[in-house]
């Protein structure tokens, strides 16, 4: 997605002004046709020629016109149904008597419609029924009153031009709901990218200097606390909330606090994440480094390539399941990462020997703002287009396992790259 958000649109409506467009010149073809048949009938056959050198000349100029709903002014549809009403009152003074009648076409014919659909597109149905109240007057005014066929075109017309109308506004209604959709769509993306940067850097530094100030003491515990309100307002704003900050917190917390903040940030843009590299990643190097006295990795003997950002990404889910693990299942617990390439995603399990999670804990903590298995873990999968599944028993440790299909890899990293432009 581009940065800023913006969400490239499909216009509903383009192929109608072009159906429009060519329409227009069939009809005006065959107006000229049916004249050219019966030439010898007109009782003022130049007056009709004159008027369809101007029906042909109008035709083919305004083109560009019936391009889109922008070229399409209020003053080039007066013009154009002003055309065609002219043609519609014209008939009597130029066709025989006897013709009119009978019933015979007007001198625009089927080209009065184009007119009066232009105005359907445009303003909608009641646009449409305005043109075509018009037509329908001058339509009896050209026959002298309401015969039977003419009641008949008026109506199809006119019943026609407001449902094509009314069908145009709802497209748009529609066109307009699903733009907004894929707006809100890329928005939340990019927030919980957000908040999944903030929860693995920031609101661990603010946690940690909380805790060290409280066992220090002294002005240190009241640093602490500062950056305990802090913690508490950041998570509140990345799951959706909005709370105030304490002056006090502001003022004097922005000293030591804001300082390890961005140095905390500033070498998480170094190491792995800052790797742009195009070439395909091998995983088990991005997740050697989890591997320790507590932390046992079992790979394959074969390199696991992935797309660099999806390797970036799987690494930061697999460390974020490690930080719960030292976070909740105490300092002393050993976890163990298992890392299978099947042919078509590569699974990463992270399991553990802590007590496990109790039932509604995870749902209970997202409600209080620590997001870090709703976005830190699944969010991350989420966005590959794989999953995480997290088993926890009470008493037998917690299982959290990563599955990321292979190929929507290359999809991922390029746009993913897109957003980094």
């Amino acid at each position: 997605m581009p940065r800023g958000g913006k969400v490239m649109r499909m216009s509903v409506e383009q192929p109608l002004w072009r159906a429009l467009a060519g329409y227009r010149v069939l009809a005006m073809v065959y107006a000229i046709g049916l004249f050219a048949t019966a030439y010898e009938e007109f009782e003022r056959p130049w007056l009709a020629v004159a008027y369809f050198a101007v029906l042909a000349g109008w035709t083919l100029a305004t083109l560009p016109r019936v391009a889109n709903a922008a070229r399409c002014t209020k003053r080039f549809l007066t013009a154009d149904l002003t055309i065609a009403l002219a043609g519609i009152l014209l008939t009597p003074v130029a066709d025989a008597h006897e013709r009119v009648q009978a019933g015979g076409p007007t001198m625009p014919s089927i080209w009065t419609a184009g007119s009066v659909l232009a105005f359907a597109i445009k303003g909608g149905w009641r646009w449409a029924a305005l043109a075509s109240t018009l037509v329908a007057v001058a339509n009896l005014v050209e026959r002298g009153g309401p015969a039977r066929d003419t009641v008949h075109n008026v109506i199809l017309v006119w019943v026609a031009s407001m449902a094509i109308g009314y069908v145009v506004e709802v497209a748009r209604a529609s066109e307009r709901t699903l733009a907004r959709a894929l707006e809100i769509e890329a928005a939340t993306r990019e927030r919980e990218r957000l908040a999944r940067d903030i929860h693995d850097s920031v609101l661990q530094v603010l946690a940690m200097v909380q805790r060290r100030g409280a066992v220090i003491g002294g002005e240190a515990a009241e640093l602490g606390r500062m950056a305990g309100e802090q913690e508490v307002a950041l998570r509140t704003l990345v799951s959706g909330g909005l709370v105030p900050v304490p002056r006090a917190s502001r003022d004097k917390a922005g000293g030591a606090v804001v300082r390890a903040v961005e140095d905390t940030t500033e070498e998480a843009g170094d190491g792995p994440e800052g790797d742009t590299g195009d070439g395909p990643v091998d995983l088990r190097a991005l997740l050697a480094p989890y591997a320790g006295a507590l932390v046992s990795l079992a790979e394959p003997g074969a390199p696991v390539p992935l797309a660099p950002a999806s390797a970036r990404e799987v690494a930061a889910a697999v460390g974020a399941a490690l930080d719960n693990v030292r976070k909740h299942a105490g300092p002393d617990a050993r976890a163990w990462i298992l890392v299978e390439d099947e042919p078509d995603e590569v699974i990463v399990t992270v399991r553990d020997d802590g007590p496990g999670i109790p039932e509604g804990r995870l749902a209970q903590a997202e409600g209080e703002g620590r997001l870090g298995v709703a976005l830190s873990i699944r969010g991350r999968l989420r966005d590959l287009g794989g999953d995480a599944e997290l088993v926890s028993v009470p008493g037998q440790g917690t299982e959290v396992e990563l599955r990321v299909p292979k190929g929507r890899n290359d999809e991922w990293d390029v746009r993913g790259k897109a957003e980094r432009r």
